[in-house]
């Protein structure tokens, strides 16, 4: 998915406003260490497991520097660089699943009792499943880690490996984990506010949703090849609209505008200010997330 740079070096002088290695400023370049961002041309950039890397922090990376004590490593977006960078992948991978096999053995009860609804009966408590609109706002959090199909849960759990993984290296453990969170309560608040509020859904859905956007927002800006994740995105969203299946598209829709919208704070924010941006862009798109839950609440009530 990565862009092949031409090889050899490029003694063509840089333009006025173009970003020059920082070890051959006579060269021009669009790729930048993951790590300290600096700008490296093709014959500094290292291969690393997400992007590339400058000759100084591979060796910080290894300990072998002298500045290696001193210089911590950093993800393109600020976070640090972790010795196992899919833990949080592999940890909402078993919470998924231990709610997967919880829903198998105790049967329709559980489902009734972490299913997204909106408000299910008018009146007569004793008529339906209750919901959101009653008061039970845990239904937007737990209905992101239910699923009731097998081939439900495949999927969503091949697409948190595929994206997940990549993610959490690039962002770092916390940024990481914000987006996946926040994204899947923007899919439940958006599902809240337009469907059918007796209508039930459930889903990690929205969530990998979310990190399909953050997945095209890192591509951009690591200038990879957008095609392979501009026709996952087309297929996804063919599948989400199609006209024969029971599809929540609200969850699919909203979690990709979260994930989009966090992503581009995440990794364009200034470095002067990078933690307020980040943190305030996520803060900001929960209180959206807030204000239409209670504004449905409200409407329904």
């Amino acid at each position: 998915m990565e862009q092949q740079p031409p090889q050899g070096p490029d003694t063509t002088a840089a333009g006025p406003g173009a970003p020059t290695c920082y070890r051959h400023p006579g060269r021009e370049t669009g790729v930048r260490c993951v790590r300290c961002e600096r700008p490296i041309c093709t014959d500094c950039m290292i291969d690393a497991s997400v992007g590339f890397q400058c000759p100084e922090c591979v060796r910080e990376g290894s300990g072998t520097g002298h500045h290696a004590a001193a210089v911590r490593p950093r993800t393109v977006a600020g976070g640090a660089v972790a010795a196992d960078p899919r833990l949080i992948t592999k940890i909402l991978l078993g919470v998924n699943l231990a709610v997967f096999v919880a829903v198998s053995a105790a049967g329709r009860p559980l489902i009734e009792d972490l299913l997204l609804f909106g408000r299910a009966y008018s009146g007569d408590a004793s008529a339906g499943i209750e919901g959101v609109a009653e008061g039970q706002w845990y239904r937007l959090v737990t209905s992101m880690f239910l699923h009731q199909e097998v081939w439900h849960i495949a999927f969503n759990m091949l697409g948190l490996w595929w994206l997940g993984g990549p993610l959490e290296a690039a962002l770092g453990r916390a940024r990481y984990l914000a987006l996946y969170l926040i994204s899947g309560l923007a899919g439940s608040a958006l599902t809240y506010v337009i469907a059918d509020p007796g209508q039930g859904s459930l889903g990690a859905s929205g969530a990998i949703f979310g990190l399909l956007g953050a997945t095209a927002v890192l591509m951009r800006r690591m200038n990879y090849d957008m095609r392979p994740v501009i026709g996952l995105l087309v297929v996804n969203l063919i599948f989400t609209f199609n006209p024969w299946g029971a599809i929540a598209w609200q969850a699919h829709v909203g979690g990709l505008v979260a994930g989009v919208v966090i992503a581009a704070a995440m990794v364009h924010a200034p470095r002067e200010h990078r933690a307020l941006v980040q943190y305030g862009v996520c803060g900001l798109v929960l209180l959206a997330v807030l204000g239409a839950v209670l504004a449905r609440t409200a409407a329904l009530t």
